[in-house]
């Protein structure tokens, strides 16, 4: 069978779609995100009972946690000890959970949005190296949160507009080893770059709704769009260094593993997809 291969320079994939083998009877909904632990389990976070579906890197099914839990699963984020932060949108709150779904700290308040403080319809969830914690509250709020290790908030910032440091919808949120902020403000075709303070450094363009954003190891910087494609920067010069169309309709969520493969959530197909790296 010819292989779908994807990307360019030395972002070139194979496309597996879509990717993770499930129990008879059981199948995947919308899923909205998708994140990958230290031993490269990957965890689809999806909009229906049970919400994270847990896979090994070679597409296993390793079992499922979170029935009634979420009212609409949105961000998802592993940190580097291994501890799983989940967007709960709708519910306007952010949870902290072990990687078997044990609840050790909520950020929000359940059914209390707030206007331009934590939280109203969050987006997407990021930890820093320091352990800070980072919220893009995009649906209602146009503002980044950046909390403490403890939950406690530290700053907020964002405006609505078109200006640098305003936003329309900030759907995305990462944070790199240099520790800038990277979020994709996703109805004005853009990604923009801040300090941990806030402060405005770049704006990168020529997107069409960027979804998310994901960093590597190595610094290079990944964003999907509603084109659908995937571009791929460097990121401290800000150069685009590879673009390809991986996936059919909408990726939603992007993460990467140790491997240098990429994983994809497709909310609209039900499903993941997996970039293989060649």
């Amino acid at each position: 069978m010819t292989k779908l291969i994807a990307g360019t320079g030395n972002y070139v994939y194979e496309v597996v779609r879509p990717w993770g083998e499930l129990p008879d009877g059981m199948d995947l909904g919308g899923v909205s995100h998708v994140g990958v632990d230290s031993h490269d389990r990957v965890y689809a976070f999806q909009r229906k009972d049970p919400p994270v579906v847990i896979f090994d890197r070679d597409g296993k099914y390793l079992g499922s946690w979170g029935s009634g839990m979420f009212i609409d699963a949105h961000g998802i984020y592993i940190s580097d000890d291994d501890h799983i932060y989940l967007g709960n949108r709708d519910a306007h709150t952010v949870v902290k959970c072990t990687l078997d779904g044990t609840v050790v700290m909520t950020l929000g308040t359940e059914e209390k949005p707030a206007f331009q403080e934590p939280f109203n319809h969050p987006a997407d969830v990021a930890v820093a190296p320091n352990g800070d914690i980072y919220v893009a509250d995009g649906y209602a709020n146009s503002r980044v949160h950046r909390f403490s290790a403890n939950g406690d908030l530290i700053l907020s910032w964002g405006s609505p507009g078109k200006g640098p440091g305003q936003f329309s919808v900030p759907h995305g949120v990462w944070v790199d080893g240099n520790e800038r902020v990277y979020v994709t403000d996703r109805e004005l075709g853009r990604v923009q770059v801040f300090t941990p303070e806030g402060e405005f450094i770049d704006q990168w363009t020529d997107f069409f709704r960027p979804t998310d954003v994901y960093v590597d190891a190595d610094g290079a910087v990944y964003v999907g769009d509603l084109v659908p494609r995937l571009s791929v920067f460097d990121g401290n010069s800000g150069t685009m260094i590879a673009r390809g169309r991986p996936v059919l309709n909408v990726p939603h969520g992007l993460y990467g593993d140790s491997h240098g493969d990429l994983y994809v959530a497709e909310p609209t197909e039900q499903r993941l997809t997996k970039l293989i790296r060649q």
